[in-house]
């Protein structure tokens, strides 16, 4: 295994770590959240519900990508073109992201109105409701989360012809947050109050600081390979 496939990985693990606590798709985690913590006298629950949420939500990601990616790839023609042009399509693919990251581009969401309807629904399931909020939420695709999935993860996994793996971490890192508030829940309150905090700051810095390097990285390849400035 190389380091730079590893790198790959951690790449598509941290995207989907800041998919979950970027606005938009917080609002939902949030509900899956409450939704989890309902049970709170019965922690076997918790962490049950909380489990099928992140397989919920990593089935989801793994089976659009392996459709998109494999389309992508058994195509030659696409294929070709995509290894001939994937470098200048980067370029300004990362700098919108990164600018959508970073504030600089909004759009206006109703996701918490979502997850309140949804969460009604999923009470009927018990504890599998856990998985139909995680199915439900992934394809609820915010803009934030469109464009760290179809902007950033699948262009790596096409890159490393990476059809499970990247889509995989991707998706464990998406349910992470709400998995390890599970854990909180189960051990007690005054935790995830504590957490929620800590989520909040970490946050704010992880999508400046991401956004930053998106930017930057997009405006190397753009120099590089569409200006031909080296």
């Amino acid at each position: 295994m190389s380091t730079d496939w590893l790198i790959g990985l951690g790449s598509a693990m941290w995207f989907g770590i800041l998919t979950s606590i970027s606005p938009c798709p917080l609002a939902t985690n949030i509900t899956a959240i409450a939704f989890i913590g309902r049970r709170v006298d019965r922690p076997h629950a918790v962490l049950g519900t909380g489990l099928l949420y992140a397989c919920g939500r990593t089935l989801v990601y793994v089976a659009l990508a392996m459709l998109l990616v494999s389309t992508l790839l058994s195509a030659p023609t696409v294929s070709h073109t995509l290894q001939k042009y994937m470098n200048k399509v980067l370029g300004p693919l990362l700098i919108l992201v990164g600018m959508m990251l970073l504030g600089l581009i909004e759009f206006h969401t109703r996701g918490s109105e979502l997850g309140a309807r949804v969460s009604r629904r999923a009470e009927r399931w018990g504890i599998w409701g856990g998985l139909l909020l995680g199915v439900v939420f992934a394809l609820a695709f915010c803009p934030s989360s469109a464009a760290l999935y179809f902007g950033s993860l699948l262009p790596i996994s096409v890159k490393y012809e990476s059809r499970l793996w990247l889509p995989l971490a991707y998706g464990l890192g998406t349910a992470l947050p709400v998995i390890l508030f599970a854990f909180a829940i189960a051990a007690g309150a005054g935790t995830v109050a504590r957490a929620f905090q800590q989520v909040a700051l970490f946050e704010r810095w992880a999508r400046t600081a991401t956004g930053l390097v998106f930017v930057a990285v997009g405006v190397y390849f753009s120099l590089v390979f569409i200006f031909r400035v080296w």
